[in-house]
């Protein structure tokens, strides 16, 4: 049998036909398994009936919904690939994208329309995409674009010939690159397969469990639960975006049994709690990653019942990596635990041997839910996985009893409110700023975040203001990338190669961040 991602929901309506597959909170759908095939197969009709065929990139800038569901399984099965796009970004970086995926059909949302009309403006020099398809009331949609309901009514119910599975590419996924420009992480049907099994072979997931969908869906921390509870013939309750008040009303009211939250919604959360009114008592566990899970925090949600189960995992491992469970939670707090059930993880030195305990080293992971690779970059993806093993660029320690915790980035990526930022990316574009002689971008402690942007300038002209700077950073990236410090300095300290010595910054410029 070839696996095929796009039947599942079509083996869960054979199976469970009237359990509830999805419910999308923000537009009031419930849809049982029978349901949601149904409108999977018409959407699969829909895609074809614009020209998608198998290998063909259809991008998504979609807020969280049924939609996005429909169109990822929908896709699957007619051997399309999902392009899941960031939405906070802005239009130049979507045009990036876009063009390096070579999509020609572009499925958005109503809230999107200034940005994919700037696009649509910017003809075949901005994106390569010819179709354009709106989701949302037909009063809104743009002259240019075609309406997604209506071509689902026009298409069939009916299975449509299935095509593409094992190694077929079923997705790309776009991280930001540490020279500045994203990079497309590829992943297969048979990648995807395996991702999912070894999820559901490690976490505490149980039959038929409702699954909150809290993160964007462009994020692996969402699609890959998304998909194992689909498997698992769960219900995936999905929220447009994540909101710290109702979160807490959705656990009661939809008998959430388990989700997904970083550590600053976490804290968020605790901000918005009313124990009295908040009904979590089916809520067993959130899993959560990132960055690591403050003791206190854990300690917190065990008071009320609640176990946090600390995960490290990557785009380009489809998710899994490691994993903590609640008997090893806070005992050994700051770990990341163990790999999970199909993976394996190791630390190594420099030398590339095996790192001795609680020696440093660089992260490396092997299983067959390693990506595929960076989509047109094969020089990348023979620098990232050698001999099958993904070289992480993550620094960690592992102890006397296996345990992993993670120590820092290699690259030095800073993490801000659970979304990775690369200082590169801002690097070049405070560097295009009239009267920027060079610069240096690093992360600071951030109360609210986690970690914010610092960026160190060096000015080639006296009359450049941090106001300039700013003015381009909001231009050009996406809010949770732009710099909330700016700060002025004679030289940037580097090294005998000319790298910049980012610790010797950092110790300069300890921060915190006031936000």
């Amino acid at each position: 049998m070839q696996n095929n991602i796009g039947q599942f929901f079509a083996k869960q309506a054979m199976l469970n036909p009237s359990r509830e597959a999805v419910v999308d909170t923000a537009a009031d759908v419930r849809l049982t398994y029978t349901e949601a095939n149904a409108r999977v197969n018409r959407t699969a009709g829909a895609m074809s009936s614009v020209g998608v065929a198998k290998g063909d990139r259809v991008a998504t800038l979609l807020m969280n919904g049924h939609e996005f569901v429909e169109l990822f399984f929908g896709l699957a099965k007619i051997g399309g690939v999902t392009v899941a796009l960031n939405w906070r970004l802005v239009a130049e970086e979507l045009s990036f994208i876009l063009t390096d995926s070579g999509s020609e059909t572009l499925v958005f949302g109503s809230a999107f329309n200034d940005v994919v009309t700037d696009l649509h403006g910017r003809g075949a020099e901005g994106t390569k995409v010819t179709t354009w398809v709106h989701v949302g009331d037909a009063a809104e949609r743009p002259d240019f674009a075609v309406g997604y309901e209506d071509l689902l009514a026009a298409a069939s119910e009916d299975e449509p010939e299935i095509v593409g599975a094992d190694d077929d590419l079923l997705f790309i996924m776009y991280t930001s690159g540490t020279t500045g420009l994203p990079k497309g992480v590829m992943h297969t049907h048979g990648t995807t397969m395996w991702a999912i099994i070894t999820g559901a072979a490690t976490a505490e997931m149980r039959k038929g469990d409702r699954y909150l969908i809290c993160l964007p869906l462009f994020h692996v921390g969402a699609m890959n639960p998304l998909l194992t509870t689909i498997y698992g013939g769960g219900t995936a309750v999905i929220m447009a975006q994540f909101d710290p008040t109702r979160i807490w009303e959705l656990f009661g009211e939809e008998k959430i049994d388990c989700t997904l939250a970083v550590p600053a919604m976490l804290q968020f959360m605790l901000l918005t709690l009313d124990k009295e009114a908040h009904d979590i008592s089916t809520l067993r566990w959130v899993m959560s990653g990132a960055s690591p899970v403050p003791a206190n925090l854990i300690e917190t949600y065990a008071a009320m019942g609640v176990e946090i189960h600390q995960v490290y995992g990557l785009t380009e491992t489809g998710g899994p990596a490691c994993l903590i469970g609640p008997d090893d939670a806070i005992r050994r707090a700051g770990s990341t635990g163990k790999a999970f059930f199909h993976t394996d993880v190791k630390v190594v030195g420099e030398d590339g041997e095996i790192a001795a305990p609680n020696e440093p080293g660089e992260v490396l992971v092997k299983g067959p839910h390693i990506m595929a690779g960076y989509w047109n970059r094969p020089d990348a993806t023979a620098e990232a996985v050698i001999d099958g093993w993904l070289h992480t660029g993550d620094i960690a320690l592992v102890d006397e009893e296996g345990f992993v915790y993670i120590h820092d980035r290699v690259k030095d990526m800073i993490i801000s409110g659970g979304e990775n930022v690369y200082p590169a990316e801002i690097e070049n574009v405070i560097v295009g700023v009239p009267g920027v002689k060079e610069t240096a971008v690093i992360g600071v402690e951030s109360a609210k975040w986690g970690e914010a942007a610092l960026a160190v300038v060096v000015k080639a002209d006296e009359s450049l203001t941090a106001e300039a700077i700013f003015a381009e950073c909001q231009a050009k990236l996406a809010k949770f990338k732009q710099p909330v410090i700016v700060e002025f300095i004679d030289a940037i300290p580097r090294n005998p190669t000319g790298k910049a010595l980012k610790r010797v910054l950092r110790e300069q410029f300890p921060g915190p961040a006031e936000v």
